[in-house]
């Protein structure tokens, strides 16, 4: 298992999509957080990043598709599918290696914008006037968030062999988790139903971690979240196999 890990990021890490994904990530958040009016910090003149996390699960919807359409789709483009299955490992195993390798790249793409929050704790008056439980809790939100897309996307590269197929079906997945049923929740709000269908959607646990709540529920949806996609994409290579 590790073996195939090892190979999934070091295939990332020695291509440039990687590389140009990460950056092109980077480079939207920090131009919509540092110079973008509507969204600036500097304009805002409070020193948090309520409006950065809020951006960014946006931004993930992008970001993480483009990294994990090649994940089992480029396996069967190139040929090499075969002669994976037929290794020593079990289905979990092949699905969970590539799994963490692509969760390490989006630990990777959000290492870089902690020196937002230096950042802001260095202009904040007086210094160091920043929420830093608030940031923490926020960062391990987006950490989950970002795991629970990245099971999305190993699945929906398990369904084809082609990368931009496999990124649209992903993206377009993971907007729905995050959004869609919060705006199904909305038809059904005369009718008591809001509270619960919105409970589904990603949103209502991010946004509870975001504001520093640790809540085991959260926790355990998130968990059982990523857990239900890899399960997914487990029954869809079996099914090639």
């Amino acid at each position: 298992m590790y073996a195939v890990f090892k190979r999934e990021l070091y295939s990332f890490l020695s291509s440039m999509v990687a590389y140009i994904t990460i950056g092109i990530f980077l480079l939207v958040s920090g131009l919509l957080l540092w110079f973008f009016p509507d969204t600036s910090l500097l304009d805002y003149g409070y020193a948090e990043l309520s409006g950065f996390f809020s951006l960014v699960p946006y931004l993930f919807m992008f970001l993480i598709p483009a990294i994990t359409m090649r994940s089992f789709a480029e396996e069967r483009r190139e040929g090499t599918y075969e002669l994976l299955i037929t290794k020593p490992l079990t289905l979990w195993q092949i699905i969970s290696a590539k799994y963490l390798a692509c969760l390490v790249l989006v630990l990777f793409a959000l290492i870089p914008t902690t020196i937002y929050y230096y950042s802001i704790s260095k202009l904040g008056y007086p210094e160091g006037n920043i929420d830093s439980g608030a940031v923490i809790g926020s960062y391990l939100g987006l950490f989950l968030l970002g795991s629970a897309f990245t099971s999305i996307g190993i699945f929906a590269s398990s369904l084809t062999k082609n990368q931009i197929i496999a990124f649209a079906i992903s993206a377009a997945l993971c907007a729905f988790a995050y959004i869609g049923f919060d705006y199904s929740s909305q038809i059904f709000a005369m009718q008591n139903f809001e509270t619960t269908i919105s409970s589904f959607g990603i949103n209502q646990h991010y946004q509870s971690i975001s504001r520093g709540v640790l809540d085991t529920r959260d926790l355990i949806y998130f968990v059982s979240f990523a857990t239900l996609f890899l399960l997914f994409t487990k029954l869809a290579m079996g099914g090639k196999r």
